[in-house]
């Protein structure tokens, strides 16, 4: 069975610390699981200071946490050739 919700979340940006407000559509079969159990994650870009917040939050709309969003680049190993 897979639900559909929609979660509001209220956070402040880790880069400029403002108020940023989101509103997203959740679905899956997670979210028919143990709720007091599920954690969710979505990364949110923030436009006036380019900052991307990952962020952690249940399906009720309770923030976790939140913190910078860092891309890893991997460094391709050597050939042998």
């Amino acid at each position: 069975m897979i639900m559909e919700l929609m979660v509001a979340l209220d956070f402040d940006c880790c880069r400029c610390k403002e108020p940023v407000c989101v509103t997203l559509h959740c679905s899956g079969k997670g979210l028919a699981a143990d709720q007091a159990n599920v954690v969710a994650q979505v990364k949110v870009p923030r436009p006036h200071c380019e900052q991307v917040n990952q962020i952690f939050f249940e399906p009720t709309g309770q923030v976790r946490r939140v913190q910078p969003y860092c891309e890893v680049a991997y460094v391709p190993a050597p050939s042998i050739n």
